[in-house]
């Protein structure tokens, strides 16, 4: 099955709406999506409909006129459901049937918020885990008591179905559906122009990235030692360093950098190294042996280890098919 994260740069994507749904909810797939466009990093393309294909009021008492009907997702790589009525009604046969449908050919589906009950509805994520709005999330395992439901996550991604957690989760989902199809250069400018953060792990906490390092001061003493770490990133970043460089405890340290960030020191500073790496793969033509050692691995071996661990892929055929993409946009 084709999926949507094998590196597109010509998308078409449906985005289903309905009486009721919020403006925030709507415009978040729209402004994320409709960037990249916009700025000219590749040719995406956005629809929104409805079941009938007749306008949509929103929350907010706007009318939404210019609709399609739901002919549209029978075309589309990525269909999108960015919410759901509060209520939580039961999604319609012929909505079941688009899902299943769309997905029989291929194409991507995501729920966002609380689009994840239509998704779960549809039968796709039984036997696998989802996430919602925190607040449905005993609503969502009720309904769907096959879905494995994970209320901490901020998104999950299965390849060809993915769900996020509520409100501005839903911009990391649609950032990281960017990510995958585009590569991280690309995602951190549409993040640049939106202003919000290219990425962001550990439930709800926000991690600075090393792309969006614009020398403003860190927040507090773990924030400054974080600061620190992502311009030392190709040095040995133990928790013993890095605590005494704020003049704390290893063991307060840890605990006090859980609390800030989310997860561990450890955790944090690989994935930042593997960022890194991403990074100087996409951009560079530096060795692998060379961008190992520029972000702090011990040796390729390890490198390649934890990229696989991380990514599924080796650095070598990430650096093959963004290398690709690249091309293609320049080409372009």
């Amino acid at each position: 099955m084709t999926t949507f994260d094998e590196f597109r740069t010509n998308v078409r994507i449906a985005i289903h709406a309905f009486d009721g749904m919020t403006m925030f909810h709507l415009s978040t797939p729209l402004a994320v999506f409709g960037e990249v466009t916009r700025s000219g990093l590749a040719e995406w393309e956005t629809a929104v409909f409805s079941d009938d294909g007749q306008p949509v009021r929103t929350a907010e008492g706007l009318l939404i006129a210019d609709i399609s009907g739901p002919e549209v997702a029978d075309e589309a790589d990525l269909l999108i459901f960015p919410s759901w009525p509060t209520d939580l009604p039961p999604a319609e046969q012929p909505l079941v049937d688009m899902v299943a449908a769309a997905h029989g050919r291929g194409a991507t589906i995501a729920g966002l918020c609380l689009g994840t009950f239509p998704v779960a509805h549809s039968g796709l994520l039984d036997g696998r885990t989802a996430v919602t709005h925190w607040l449905k999330s005993d609503a969502l395992a009720s309904q769907a008591p096959n879905v494995q439901v994970r209320p901490a996550a901020l998104y999950i991604d299965h390849g060809d179905v993915l769900t996020s957690a509520g409100t501005a989760s839903a911009l990391d989902a649609c950032l990281h559906l960017v990510r995958t199809s585009l590569g991280a250069e690309v995602a951190t400018a549409v993040a640049r122009r939106l202003v919000i953060a290219p990425h962001r792990d550990g439930g709800q906490a926000q991690y600075i990235e090393r792309p969006l390092d614009d020398g403003t001061a860190a927040e507090g003493p773990i924030g400054a030692a974080m600061d620190w770490a992502l311009h030392h990133l190709e040095e040995p970043l133990t928790i013993e360093a890095l605590a005494a460089r704020v003049q704390m405890s290893p063991r307060n340290f840890s605990r006090r950098f859980r609390e800030y960030a989310g997860v561990s020191p450890a955790k944090w500073i690989l994935a930042r190294k593997l960022d890194e790496a991403r990074r100087l793969l996409e951009t560079t033509e530096l060795p692998i042996r060379e961008v190992a050692q520029a972000c702090g691995f011990a040796s390729p071996v390890t490198f390649r280890q934890n990229f696989v661990t991380a990514y599924g892929t080796t650095p070598t055929a990430y650096r093959h098919h963004f290398s690709d993409v690249e091309a293609t946009r320049m080409s372009g």
